[in-house]
C-alpha cells in the first residue's frame, strides 16, 4: 500500500507541475478561457474525451450496469458520446466563425442580454452536481488509497485543492495539457488492467456470455407508454442537454482551427463511447472473479466494486495504473468543469454589470475559480450518500430545458427571435420546474415535458406579432 500511495502521488506532483508549467502560456483571457484558439488536433481529442471520463465513466456507470444493464445507462456513455459528435457535426463549425469566448456570448449576439443571462444562470446551476460528483470521487479514492486513514470528506477537500491549483493559474491551457498527459494514462491503463482482469475472471468470451445470461444487454424498454417516455427523456437530457454546456463549447473552441474542431469532437466522443465499455467490463469481471464481494457492495455501495476489486485481486503494477487512470479522469474533467462555470460567471453575468478591462477579467476569473471551487467541495459534502451517476445526470436537465432549444433553433431557423427564445426559456423551465414539484405521478419526465414546451415556445413567440426584443435575424 506505502509503494501505491507513493506512486499515485508522484502522479499527483506531474500533473500539478504540467498544469502550473501551462499557465506560463496564459497572457489574456483569451487565452485563459479557449486556450487562444491555438490547439492541434491531437489535444483537441484528448480534451474531448476528458469531457466526461471522469468518475461516472469509472465509477458510476459500471455500478449502474451492474444494477440495471444496458438500459440503465442510456444518459452515458450512449447520450453522452452522441452529444460530442452531434456538436462536431452540426454545431462546432458555426459557433467556431463566430468567434465567441462563452457559449453565453452566442445568446447575446442572436438574442439579447435578457436571453444572456437567464441561459448562463442555467448554465452555471447545472455545474454544481457535475464538479460535485468529481470531488465526490476524490474523496472516496483518496480514502480507499489511505485504508481511512484519510475520510471521504477530508479527501474532497484534499481533491478539490488539487484541481484548484493548477486550473487556478492555467486555466484552459492547464485543462488541455494535463487532459493530453492524463488521457495517455487512462487508455494504457485501462487496457493493461483489461487484459490482466480478463484472464483472472477466464476471458472475455466468458465475461461477455455471463452478462448476456444476465439480462444485461437488454437495452429497449418496455412496451408500454410510461417505460418509452421515461426512455426517452433519458436519451436527450445528456444527448441535447450537454449541447449548450460551456466545458464542451470551450474544449472544441481551442482548436486552432473550426475543421480541428469539429473533428476533433467526433474522434473524442468516438473514443469516448469505446472506452466507457472498459470499465463496465472490469466491474462485471468483479462478479465473476469475487461474487460475493460484488454481492455485498451492491447493497451498500455499488461504486466501491471496481474498486475493491483493484486492491485486493491484481498485482502492485495494476494497482499503480488503475489509480493513476481513475485520478485522471477524474481530475481531467473536474478541471474543465470547474473552469467553465467560473468563466460563464464573469464574461456573462458579472461583466454585464461592472465593466472590465481585459486584465480586470482575467483576475476576475480567476476569483471566481476559487468561489466555484469552494461552493462545490460544500455542495459536495451536503450531497454525501447520492449516487455519482445520478448527480452527474441530474446536472443536464436545467439546460436541456432552458438553453437547447434557443441554441439550435437560433442556428437553425431563421425565423427565431428574441421573443422566440424568451418564450422557450421560460416556458421550458416553469414547465419542468412545476411537473418535478407536482407531475410525480405523471407518465411525462418533467425534462422531457419541459423541452416539448420550450419548442412551442420558440414556435409561437418568434410567430406571433413581436413585442418584444429584436426581430428575427439571419
Amino acid at each position: 500500500m506505502n509503494t501505491l500511495v507513493a506512486f499515485v502521488g508522484l502522479y499527483l506532483v506531474i500533473s500539478i507541475a504540467i498544469g502550473l508549467y501551462a499557465a506560463t502560456r496564459v497572457k489574456n483571457t483569451s487565452d485563459y478561457a479557449v486556450a487562444g484558439r491555438s490547439l492541434p488536433f491531437y489535444i483537441v481529442i484528448a480534451t474531448v474525451f476528458a469531457t466526461w471520463f471522469g468518475s461516472e465513466a469509472v465509477l458510476g456507470i459500471p455500478a449502474t450496469f451492474l444494477e440495471e444493464g444496458l438500459g440503465g445507462i442510456i444518459e452515458d456513455p450512449f447520450g453522452a458520446s452522441m452529444c460530442l459528435v452531434l456538436f462536431g457535426l452540426f454545431f462546432a463549425r458555426k459557433l467556431y466563425r463566430m468567434n465567441l469566448l462563452t457559449i453565453g456570448d452566442y445568446y447575446r449576439q442572436r438574442y439579447n442580454r435578457p436571453v444572456e443571462i437567464i441561459v448562463s444562470i442555467c448554465i452555471v446551476i447545472s455545474y454544481l452536481g457535475w464538479v460535485s460528483a468529481q470531488i465526490t470521487a476524490l474523496g472516496l479514492v483518496f480514502n480507499v488509497l489511505s485504508q481511512d486513514v484519510i475520510s471521504v470528506p477530508m479527501g474532497m477537500i484534499i481533491g478539490a485543492s488539487i484541481v484548484l491549483t493548477y486550473t487556478l493559474f492555467g486555466g484552459m491551457w492547464s485543462v488541455a495539457l494535463t487532459d493530453f498527459f492524463q488521457m495517455v494514462i487512462i487508455i494504457g491503463g485501462l487496457l493493461y488492467i483489461a487484459y490482466v482482469v480478463s484472464g483472472m475472471a477466464g476471458g472475455a468470451e466468458t465475461v461477455v456470455a455471463h452478462a448476456a445470461e444476465a439480462g444485461k444487454f437488454q437495452f429497449a424498454p418496455a412496451f408500454t407508454s410510461k417505460d418509452i417516455l421515461a426512455f426517452a427523456a433519458a436519451a436527450v437530457t445528456m444527448m441535447f442537454g450537454s449541447i449548450p454546456q460551456q466545458d464542451v463549447f470551450q474544449r472544441v473552441m481551442s482548436a486552432k482551427s473550426a475543421n480541428v474542431g469539429a473533428a476533433g469532437s467526433i474522434v473524442g466522443g468516438s473514443l469516448y463511447f469505446l472506452f466507457a465499455f472498459i470499465p463496465i467490463y472490469l466491474a462485471y469481471s468483479a462478479s465473476l472473479i469475487d461474487p460475493q464481494m460484488v454481492a455485498a457492495l451492491l447493497t451498500k455501495d455499488s461504486q466501491m466494486i471496481l474498486p475493491t476489486l483493484i486492491l485486493n485481486h491484481v498485482p502492485m503494477v495494476a494497482q499503480v495504473l488503475f489509480f493513476g487512470a481513475l485520478l485522471s479522469a477524474i481530475m481531467s474533467t473536474a478541471s474543465g468543469t470547474l473552469l467553465a462555470p467560473s468563466i460563464t460567471v464573469t464574461e456573462n453575468i458579472l461583466r454585464e454589470f461592472f465593466p472590465m478591462t481585459d486584465r480586470q477579467m482575467l483576475l476576475a476569473t480567476r476569483i471566481v475559480v476559487i468561489c466555484f471551487a469552494v461552493a462545490v467541495t460544500i455542495f459536495a459534502l451536503a450531497s454525501q450518500g447520492k449516487s455519482i451517476y445520478e448527480m452527474v445526470s441530474n446536472a443536464y436537465k436545467v439546460t436541456l430545458v432552458g438553453a437547447f432549444i434557443p441554441l439550435v433553433m437560433g442556428l437553425y431557423w431563421k425565423r427565431s427571435n428574441t421573443q422566440g427564445a424568451l418564450f422557450a426559456v421560460i416556458g421550458g423551465l416553469s414547465s419542468w420546474l412545476l411537473m418535478e414539484q407536482f407531475g410525480a405521478e405523471s407518465i411525462w419526465p418533467p425534462q422531457l415535458v419541459g423541452l416539448l414546451v420550450s419548442f412551442a415556445g420558440m414556435i409561437v413567440g418568434s410567430l406571433l406579432p413581436h413585442f418584444v426584443g429584436k426581430s428575427a435575424t439571419a
